[in-house]
């Protein structure tokens, strides 16, 4: 359970230290330590205790505390952070090296002999997390930032980080604990007066929450896809060409382009970053009666793919415009699908296809490509845009929510009193489990086994 400590150190683990930076030769190279042995640790490496806070330039070396020095491994810079005022709430300290792998090496094994281990992904966090230091949508929005890929995943990271989902979640878990000591005062006195009506409030309180977390709820969906990337599925007849609008879109060779009908048998993925929201585009298979089983294979692929996107694109070709009424084409089309009319530089593209706009497009010239960018990229953003408002953006956040909603209801059906009040325990646990203010080990495995070694 995550702790609060009011400014207090908390009880220190065993010291461990960790490369904060990426492994291989560097300019610089980051060791970062926390808990017990740290203290003693930097007396001995640097010959004093710097001040906290403030980098100091020092010859690195091992001091066995009789007066003596031992080779210098490094000169470089130590930071020192006392506890409880650190990333993890114990004694931490940095250390600025050069990034030679001699030398990292030298320094991890003089801190080894003064007792600390390596850490463990996500290890520094994790005792950040247990000290008080962030609840669990906090720590999980540090590994977000720490793998964001766009502007905007940047972003939502950094808001999430601010603790506003947390405290969405923990205001609503104090409703429910005011509804659960009115449903126990009911158990509890029940021989003895209390104020009329005190069970229609708890009733009334009960409905206004679940409403507040529907609501929620309904609409939410842009911050999971921000975070993991619009799901977006390239879809047309064979020969469209939806491999060669995949490479160009990615601006690489993805896929392989041939004249013969049937080329791309599986789903080819590529990430894009259109106006700072991540995208997954898939190239698939054309869709079409298919001519032996693998083919076949390849059309249930698409179509499988399809069904999971965010947005479609549809393509259809200037000479062969009749293979987009096919039943197999018919059978992805939905509302907001974008239509491309392709080889707009061998005819004229139909305005109109089954009363949607078609964009005229030419992968060879180039012609219409910036106005289907522009298109996709406000699409994605109705889809995956950024919110000021708390976004919910893992998957447990949303089964949490209604897991609590499931247990209001089940209390709102009345019964029992201590029925009703146990399924207020559970409401509020759902919610507890979402910040980590109940015991939450096997998300918490799951979640910091994702960490980088030294955060």
């Amino acid at each position: 359970m995550a702790g609060d400590h009011k400014g207090k150190a908390p009880p220190q683990q065993p010291g461990i230290y960790a490369l904060a930076t990426p492994a291989g030769r560097s300019a610089v190279a980051v060791l970062r330590l926390s808990g017990l042995g740290v203290k003693a640790a930097v007396e001995a490496l640097v010959g004093h205790l710097p001040a906290p806070r403030r980098a100091v330039l020092a010859d690195l070396s091992d001091r066995p505390g009789d007066g003596t020095i031992g080779e210098v491994v490094d000169r470089g810079l130590c930071l020192w952070f006392p506890a409880p005022h650190s990333y993890t709430g114990e004694d931490v300290a940095e250390f600025h090296l050069h990034g030679g792998r001699a030398t990292v090496a030298a320094m991890t094994e003089m801190l080894g002999r003064r007792g600390l281990r390596a850490a463990a992904p996500g290890e520094f966090t994790r005792r950040a997390f247990h000290n008080g230091k962030m609840d669990l949508t906090q720590a999980e929005a540090i590994a977000d930032l720490v793998d964001a890929e766009t502007s905007g995943q940047r972003r939502q990271a950094l808001r999430q980080m601010e603790g506003g989902l947390g405290a969405q979640f923990e205001g609503w878990r104090q409703r429910l604990i005011a509804a659960m000591a009115l449903t126990e005062a009911v158990l509890d006195f029940a021989d003895e007066e209390l104020p009329a009506g005190v069970e229609e409030r708890v009733a009334r309180e009960l409905l206004l929450l679940r409403s507040d977390i529907s609501s929620f709820l309904g609409v939410q969906g842009r911050g999971e896809r921000l975070r993991e990337g619009v799901r977006v599925a390239i879809l047309g007849p064979p020969n469209a060409g939806k491999s060669s609008l995949l490479n160009v879109l990615a601006q690489r060779d993805a896929a392989i382009v041939s004249t013969v009908a049937g080329t791309t048998r599986d789903v080819i993925e590529v990430h894009l970053d259109l106006g700072g929201v991540p995208a997954i585009l898939a190239d698939t298979a054309g869709l079409r009666r298919a001519a032996d089983a693998l083919e076949a294979e390849g059309v249930r692929r698409a179509t499988a793919w399809a069904g999971g996107a965010d947005l479609k694109i549809l393509v259809g070709a200037v000479g062969d415009w009749t293979a987009l009424y096919t039943p197999e084409v018919r059978s992805v089309v939905s509302p907001g699908i974008i239509v491309v009319g392709n080889k707009s530089d061998l005819g004229p593209v139909p305005p109109v296809w089954d009363g949607l706009p078609v964009l005229p497009v030419s992968v060879r010239s180039g012609e219409g490509l910036e106005a289907l960018i522009e298109r996709l990229t406000d699409a994605v953003g109705r889809l995956a845009g950024e919110s000021e408002a708390p976004q919910l953006t893992r998957a447990r956040h949303r089964e949490g929510l209604f897991d609590c909603i499931g247990a209001i209801d089940r209390a709102l059906e009345g019964g029992e009193a201590e029925l009703r009040a146990e399924e207020l325990r559970i409401a509020a646990q759902a919610l507890g489990r979402l910040t980590g203010r109940i015991d939450v080990e096997d998300v918490l495995d799951a979640l910091f086994r994702t960490f980088c070694i030294g955060k």
